[in-house]
């Protein structure tokens, strides 16, 4: 079990609030009982959580997580009832599982829509192929059940932000918080999104993973890397200039936006944490360590301090010599950054690149051993704690196959 600070988050959130000249969130009503324990080790004390000696032979000390994406998920629109929804899930699993994965990272939010039953977001396209529809069935419950009887781990992936893209969906339900109030989101050239700046937005999003956390039995709950969708200083104009009219010292645009979505995040692993101190909160950034700048993602602190997540999962999607950026530079950087004693690393690995001709300079092509290795190169780093895969389709994919088998061979 997960010791948790209360005090720092509490702090920290606090502390925020104040400088932005906001008020507290609403915090939603608790189902389960929340088990706490008292932590006494330093924020900055590495030796504070104790180092696991992973046994690459035994399938639950490392982790060795499959993205299974909206995509994944997807149905035929003659074929939607529950038994086909949990046919298709149930091939997902044992093709995981047989591979020599152990847990399942499932995306139920893509499009502030909702892949279970919600009190928050509509119905997703994914399931019922109109967003909105009424779910005749509760595909999460379906996919919790199917993974804890193949004894696989879930987390539910979600994507706080994201409301639209261009296409996608093609139909935005009533009953989308969008639709509902046009103040909370902002139309960009790249689709719809949420406005991190705003407290309603931030409630939303925490009322969200909450209600995931208190109905169904998940091991974690993960947002991917999406957050602030453009540097452009018209995005959230209006927010900003109030803030900067509150308070006589005001931090620069990029400081007080990266502030806006480290409230979210503090936000959401308090709470989750009170509903259940056994459900990990993570969050799986760019690779690229310098580009979650742009995104207002401020993973060095995520990771330092305590309170924000459990841990982290950069999707590190560059072969072994690409010549923009290597597999081992990037990773060096995210080795090279202060973790907390309370928040694990973990390394997302391009599974879809794998065999491709086009991806990092045609560098994937000609060799199919490149995914191994960079698993082999974890496994060297007691810093790490296992690996992710992006993502299913590239276990079954001809591309892909040949990768596929050589990481099964060190799984298995």
């Amino acid at each position: 079990m997960k010791a948790i600070k209360f005090v720092p988050i509490i702090i920290c959130v606090l502390i925020f609030l104040s400088v932005l000249g906001i008020t507290a969130f609403n915090q939603p009503d608790n189902k389960k009982s929340v088990t706490e324990k008292n932590a006494s080790a330093s924020t900055n004390d590495s030796a504070a959580k104790a180092v696991i000696n992973l046994d690459t032979n035994n399938n639950t000390d490392e982790m060795r997580g499959v993205w299974i994406t909206y995509i994944d998920l997807n149905l035929e629109d003659n074929k939607r009832s529950e038994k086909d929804f949990t046919s298709k899930f149930s091939e997902i699993a044992q093709n995981c599982k047989k591979s020599g994965f152990n847990t399942l990272i499932v995306q139920v939010r893509p499009f502030c829509d909702a892949l279970y039953k919600s009190n928050y977001f509509p119905s997703s396209h994914i399931i019922t192929g109109t967003q909105g529809e009424k779910l005749e069935y509760d595909p999460l419950e379906i996919m919790c059940n199917i993974c804890k009887e193949n004894d696989l781990k879930i987390h539910a992936w979600v994507n706080p932000y994201r409301v639209k893209t261009k296409e996608t969906p093609k139909i935005l339900s009533d009953d989308n918080p969008y639709i509902k109030n046009n103040d909370l989101a902002v139309e960009t050239e790249n689709g719809i999104f949420l406005n991190p700046a705003l407290q309603e937005v931030r409630d939303l999003i925490t009322n969200g993973v909450c209600e995931i956390a208190e109905n169904y039995n998940v091991d974690g709950i993960q947002f991917d890397d999406y957050f602030y969708p453009t540097e452009d200083e018209n995005f959230d104009k209006d927010e900003y200039e109030k803030y900067k009219n509150s308070v006589e010292d005001p931090m620069d645009l990029s400081e007080w936006r990266k502030a806006n979505v480290n409230i979210l995040v503090a936000q959401c692993y308090m709470a989750l944490h009170k509903i259940d101190n056994d459900i990990e909160f993570g969050i799986s950034p760019q690779g690229n360590i310098s580009n979650n700048e742009g995104l207002s993602a401020d993973v060095k602190t995520w990771c330092k301090e305590v309170g924000y997540i459990d841990y982290i999962c950069p999707q590190i999607y560059f072969s072994l010599e690409n010549p923009a950026l290597e597999f081992e530079e990037a990773l060096n950087d995210w080795l090279d950054i202060e973790y907390s004693g309370f928040c694990d690393l973990y390394i997302g690995l391009a599974g879809y690149k794998a065999g491709s001709d086009e991806s990092d300079s045609g560098t994937w092509k000609d060799k199919n051993d490149i995914l191994k290795k960079e698993i082999e190169i974890i496994r060297q780093n007691s810093k790490i704690r296992g690996f992710m895969l992006y993502a299913y389709d590239s276990l079954i994919n001809e591309q892909s196959k040949k990768e596929i088998e050589n990481v099964i061979s060190i799984l298995n």
